[in-house]
């Protein structure tokens, strides 16, 4: 794996807000809401509640990429993933970046072009219009450098 496609990956978690979560393993045993699940031997097939702005959201979404329930079982099987450990969460997010066709953008370092290419993936990314928080370009992009990214 590419040093921009590795810190595109950081920045992402930092973007959802699950490697920042304390006693975390690096994000990718994080629920919605910032709990945390135990094992990898599949999706923790949780779905819980919290309030966003005023309304109360219901989410399966999990691990370090915030990868709903609905898409692992779909990934599981696609890309024959035995868990939902580490690698196999990385491989989901790598083929959901190169569904939206950013990867290109990726190795360039063309940043804000493969933000808005994955933006409909990931609900904290700018411009992603989901009603929840999004982060400020200027946040992810400062991640990225620090994960080792170099932009264009």
């Amino acid at each position: 794996m590419s040093p921009n496609l590795c810190a595109f990956l950081d920045m992402l978690a930092v973007s959802e807000g699950t490697s920042t979560v304390k006693g975390s393993d690096n994000g990718y045993n994080v629920l919605y809401g910032g709990g945390l699940f135990h094992g990898y031997e599949d999706h923790p097939r949780q779905f819980l509640t919290f309030p966003i702005k005023g309304k109360l959201v219901t989410s399966s979404a999990a691990g370090r990429y915030q990868i709903l329930l609905r898409f692992f079982e779909v990934y599981k099987r696609q890309l024959k993933l035995p868990d939902f450990g580490h690698d196999s969460q990385d491989k989901i997010a790598i083929q959901l970046i190169r569904e939206c066709k950013a990867l290109g953008d990726i190795e360039k370092g063309n940043l804000p072009a493969a933000l808005a290419k994955c933006r409909s993936r990931w609900a904290s990314l700018p411009g992603a219009g989901y009603g929840q928080h999004e982060q400020k370009l200027e946040t992810l992009v400062k991640a990225y450098v620090r994960a080792g990214g170099q932009v264009a």
